[in-house]
């Protein structure tokens, strides 16, 4: 009896359950969780299988022994031929006998060698050597130059009555110890090879081509703003494409364009044969985060032309040091730039637009899709777009929102409605942690003096970064999903309710970043087509209502997409791992690389990672996540994480070893040392040689004497070095620096004008290559005017004393005469009015270096590349 009524209770309690809607038939719907690796590892597979190879692919080398089976190709055997003759003649600073003599002979030599194959009965070729001299205010620093060179040729057509020029530029000088192979000779022989088979061609183009070698990019900019401002030929440049490389090697990626002539990018689009552009690299350059500038700036700014702004961006670890070789050149870099520049320089030579020139008020949205084809419309076109899609994503959400209330049992669409605001919510929540947990990340690891572990070892950031961005972005949903489970509606609902939530963060993410003038939200652009595009197949065809049959939809949909957001962000770590090593001590680089590593993982994976609600226990799927993580963690404080590698990943250290004598106002000498200065140039400064053979006792924060002297006491470089001059060091040296070379400044007097409240000093400075002249009033005493650019002067709210003044020559060695004009209001220029320190740099090899320096560069671990040079600083009081 007892047993009968067991069964009874048993069928009882299996008719109740077939008869009510629970959460475990559900449950039991769903994937079983240990399918989510695989899910998971599906993205990854895409990543390396189809992203990394377009990411990478480059043509074959066009050879010498191909030219005539390939006539009018740009042949990259030969720009290598020319590129080891460039390599060999060894590091090129503005100033030093290789980059003023050597490097400018080399270039004239190899034009002449195109004149000897030109089709002289076609084509006019014309070379100058300019010597331009001249000034500008560059960003903290008044920028001076005398006797700098330029190699400049002209290549017209006999037939062509154009006034149009097309300018094309490069720059031949480098960094000290960089030969510069690859910033920026791969460039200048990129240059030469176009000449060339532009001077050969049979078929004559209608505008005139300026090929500008410049001589004095690295000062920075020099060149080409001596060119643009002074040249014959500068006046008749109406557009131009600056040539830069930002490593070695890699494809060239288009990151500047315009202003305001969209039929630039329309001439890209058209007949660039390696497209690789976007808007976002534009916007992010320009932002100023980048330590790094082009001559491009100077075009623009001073010429008042368009253009477009082009840069190999691979291994950027090489970038300004020794390895920066014929080596690390890959031959395939130089074909793919070379077909590029090639083929637009054919394009624009021919351009009926370059005899107007005329632009408007819009800017260009640009992008490459996985190097496969190039997209390009107007601002004005993406801001319709952006509405457009948004509009009808809104309205698919929608519908899709009508649809599950008319297929759901006793659920009205306003109970949906609500949900889905919950759900919004939370979603939004969630991109909020998506970015929050790997910037916490960085944070974590900075203050535990453990940043920049993924230098060397990128694969770092999938565990630190990735991962965590994840967990974010799913966790709110999740715990919804599982702690406050709702029966009324499926589960196959509740996902596309998240799906739909991110479309909607997606749309509203749009809408702020076009209120802001960003044309970057193109991406969301993206994001929201192949989604709403996915929906709207899934409510026609009835999949939208029929279990989970709808995810295949979705997921084949978001698979373009997912590729070309990884491409792009993938370009972007690329471009910044190196980059960071470069960045200062006083920014925090983790941040950066978490923050593009979240942004990444949202648009790429968004859609993707909510299916990880689809599995059971999803909790523990996310559980599985901060596990990684914390695996990635231990291995990134082990030696695995340490930045550094021999010759391929090298630390950065900036080692100027300087003599300094402080005058005072009476003419004494009142402190007069020599020591190490320390530019600092990432964020782990000397910590990691704390525990090498290179003795660092006595070093110092810089800071200890910002109060007492005019820049600190310290000869930085130029603006970069002085903008960040109290994050750097000092290390005190017993023995006296030995200087190789005079410096000299000259008190030529002083004239009191005529209003009795101003006096004019005049002086005299005479010394290297570089110096500086550091200008700080004393008390209450104004600099009222100068012989300088004035432009500093006449916007006090930016420039703020103290004034630095960067002055650097060719081969004219002619001294610097210059005055200041200083306001007193009390009239008393018999005390203390200005502080001035003079500066010299010895920058080029020519220099010697004393025994006692080249041992203490010697004694740096083989992981640092040392950049150093002697310099003096000496102050003044007047």
């Amino acid at each position: 009896m007892e047993e009968k009524t067991d069964k009874e209770i048993a069928l009882a309690t299996v008719l109740i359950e077939s008869l009510t809607v629970h959460k475990k038939p559900a449950d039991r719907r769903r994937l079983s969780w240990y399918y989510a690796p695989s899910f998971l590892l599906l993205w990854l597979a895409l990543f390396y299988a189809i992203v990394i190879p377009l990411y990478n692919k480059l043509p074959e080398r066009v050879t010498i022994s191909d030219e005539s089976l390939r006539p009018g190709e740009f042949v990259a055997e030969r720009a290598q031929s020319q590129l080891y003759v460039y390599d060999r003649i060894g590091p090129k600073v503005t100033g030093s006998y290789a980059n003023e003599v050597t490097t400018v002979e080399f270039l004239v030599n190899e034009t002449e060698k195109i004149r000897s194959q030109m089709r002289s009965d076609l084509y006019e070729l014309e070379v100058d050597v300019q010597s331009p001299t001249g000034g500008y205010v560059f960003i903290d620093m008044v920028n001076m130059y005398q006797g700098i060179h330029n190699v400049i040729v002209k290549l017209s057509s006999k037939s062509s009555q154009s006034e149009s020029n097309l300018l094309l530029n490069s720059h031949f000088d480098s960094k000290p110890s960089s030969p510069g192979s690859g910033d920026d000779g791969t460039m200048v022989v990129v240059m030469l090879e176009v000449l060339r088979q532009m001077a050969i061609s049979e078929t004559p183009f209608e505008h005139p081509l300026v090929f500008l070698f410049n001589g004095a990019e690295e000062n920075p900019l020099q060149g080409s703003h001596g060119f643009i401002t002074q040249h014959k030929w500068a006046k008749n440049c109406k557009a131009f494409i600056n040539l830069e490389v930002g490593g070695s090697g890699g494809r060239d990626l288009l990151f500047q364009s315009g202003p305001n002539n969209p039929w630039l990018m329309k001439y890209y689009r058209q007949h660039a044969k390696h497209p690789f552009a976007t808007t976002m690299a534009e916007e992010i350059f320009q932002s100023g985060i980048l330590p790094s500038d082009s001559d491009f700036r100077i075009f623009r700014d001073f010429g008042n032309i368009p253009g477009l702004d082009i840069a190999q961006v691979s291994n950027g670890y090489v970038y300004h040091t020794v390895f920066d070789t014929f080596e690390a050149v890959p031959g395939r870099s130089i074909q793919n730039s070379g077909n590029n520049v090639l083929a637009m320089v054919r394009a624009y030579a021919n351009a009926s637009e370059l005899y107007e020139a005329k632009g408007d008020d819009g800017h260009a949205v640009f992008f490459d899709f996985l190097g496969l084809f190039f997209v390009y419309y107007t601002e004005t076109t993406g801001i319709i777009l952006n509405c457009l899609i948004g509009v009808i994503s809104l309205v698919l959400v929608g519908c899709s929102l009508w649809q599950m209330s008319r297929k759901s049992e006793k659920v009205t669409l306003s109970q949906i409605s609500i949900w889905f605001l919950i759900i919004l919510g939370l979603h939004v929540v969630g991109f909020l942690l998506c970015l929050g947990l790997p910037l916490l990340m960085a944070v974590m690891f900075d203050a535990g003096d453990r940043s920049m572990t993924y230098f060397t070892s990128n694969w770092l950031v999938f565990g630190l970064y990735i991962c965590p961005a994840v967990i974010g972005l799913v966790l709110p949903l999740t715990l919804y999903y599982t702690l406050k489970p709702n029966d009324k509606l499926s589960h196959p609902y509740h996902l596309q309710l998240s799906l739909h939530a991110h479309l909607v963060v997606q749309a509203l993410l749009a809408l702020i970043l076009t209120a802001m003038g960003l044309r970057s939200q193109y991406l969301c652009l993206i994001s929201m087509i192949f989604y709403a595009g996915a929906l709207l197949i899934n409510l026609v065809s009835t999949l939208h209502d029929r279990g989970y049959y709808w995810a295949l939809i979705v997921m084949c949909l978001q698979v373009l997409p997912f590729c070309y957001f990884c491409y792009l962000f993938y370009m972007f770590l690329t471009i910044f791992f190196p980059v960071l090593g470069r960045n200062g001590y006083n920014t925090n680089p983790d941040l950066i690389i978490g923050l593009l590593c979240a942004i990444c993982t949202f648009f790429a994976l968004g859609f993707a990672a909510q299916f990880i609600n689809m599995f059971r226990w999803s909790k523990l799927i996310l559980l599985g996540l901060g596990v990684v993580t914390f695996i990635f963690c231990m291995i990134a404080v082990s030696e695995v994480g340490f930045p550094y590698r021999p010759k391929t990943n090298v630390m950065r250290a900036s080692v100027l070893h300087t003599r300094r004598i402080f005058h005072e106002f009476d003419g004494s000498v009142s402190h007069s040392d020599s020591g190490y200065y320390f530019d600092y140039q990432d964020r782990r400064a000397f910590n990691p040689l704390q525990d090498t053979s290179l003795d660092l006792t006595g070093l110092q924060p810089v800071k200890n004497d910002c109060d007492n002297y005019v820049m600190c006491g310290i000869p930085c470089f130029y603006y970069s070095w002085c903008r960040w001059r109290q994050w750097a060091g000092w290390l005190p040296r017993e023995s006296e620096v030995e200087i190789p070379g005079e410096l000299t400044l000259e008190f030529l007097g002083k004239t009191i004008l005529e209003s009795g409240t101003t006096a004019r000093y005049h002086f005299q400075q005479s010394g290297p290559p570089h110096m500086n002249v550091f200008i700080q009033p004393v008390g209450e005493a104004v600099v009222e005017d100068w012989s300088f650019v004035r432009d500093m002067l006449d916007d006090p709210e930016e420039f703020q004393p103290p004034y630095q003044i960067f002055f650097s020559y060719g081969t004219d060695d002619t001294p610097l005469t210059f005055h200041i004009d200083m306001f007193r209001a009390d009239g008393k220029f018999d005390e203390p009015t200005l502080e001035l320190a003079s500066v010299g740099h010895y920058v080029s090899y020519e220099f010697p270096r004393d025994a006692e320096a080249r041992k203490f560069v010697a004694d740096f671990p083989n992981y640092v590349h040392v950049m150093e040079w002697p310099s003096i600083f000496k102050r003044y009081i007047f």
